[in-house]
């Protein structure tokens, strides 16, 4: 399906294609920082909840609402879960490993990855960041996203930019001649978000089967730290 709507939420797209089968779903379970989405067929798909409070009872899902918030990020973990064990190439390998961004002029991250962001910095490559939930002095505020997103040639995107309804936002203002990869474990790795704007890698993850330990993990409100050594780096791009 090419996209030629840019303003298409990719959720909306997913739920127009895909549906929402709320009884293929075993259980949400819910944190302080994530919400995982268990699939009866084991898969599991998680999203950061950037402090919202989610409801983990699925009775409440079964007439999805794109304007609510708590809704947005259940779908977001339920594509994640139900698109990313079959939509992946095979690698474990990091984003810093897999991309030369020394070829870059100019990279943007939106949304801040610490530990991404110490790899630039020791590596001695100039990155400017930008967070909307940070309000570290030192970041691009909100306001002037739009404008070093037009002079960006890479883009790195949180992809908590999806649930939050700032995806399109993002890779709209981009140059036809700017590569945007999508980062995090709340990526969805559908063969779909590559045909939207500029959006030449998605860097994800998917978890063993009916693996437990995440569950609890994000029941017990730890983050990505705490469940990274039980996820598996995955990447899906576009084929050359």
């Amino acid at each position: 399906m090419k996209i030629n709507n840019q303003n298409i939420d990719p959720l909306e797209l997913f739920l127009t294609k895909y549906n929402f089968e709320i009884n293929g779903i075993e259980k949400i379970c819910t944190g302080q920082k994530y919400t995982a989405v268990l699939l009866k067929s084991g898969n599991i798909g998680v999203c950061a909840n950037l402090g919202t409070k989610i409801d983990p009872h699925k009775a409440n899902y079964s007439k999805p609402d794109l304007k609510n918030i708590s809704h947005r990020i259940v779908l977001n973990a339920y594509f994640s879960a139900l698109l990313n064990y079959s939509n992946h190439n095979n690698s474990c390998i990091d984003i810093f490993e897999a991309i030369d961004f020394r070829k870059y002029k100019k990279v943007v991250m939106l949304g801040l990855f610490k530990s991404l962001s110490k790899k630039f910095d020791d590596a001695e490559i100039s990155i400017i960041v930008s967070d909307r939930r940070s309000k570290d002095p030192n970041l691009i505020p909100v306001s002037e996203q739009k404008e070093i997103l037009s002079e960006a040639d890479a883009v790195i995107l949180t992809s908590t930019s999806i649930f939050n309804s700032t995806f399109l936002n993002a890779i709209n203002p981009t140059n036809d001649q700017c590569d945007i990869f999508m980062l995090g474990p709340s990526s969805i790795m559908a063969p779909e978000m590559l045909n939207y704007k500029n959006i030449k890698i998605i860097f994800g993850a998917t978890f063993m089967k009916f693996d437990h330990r995440v569950l609890k993990i994000i029941q017990e409100d730890g983050g990505t730290k705490n469940f990274l050594k039980y996820e598996n780096k995955r990447i899906l791009q576009k084929l050359k």
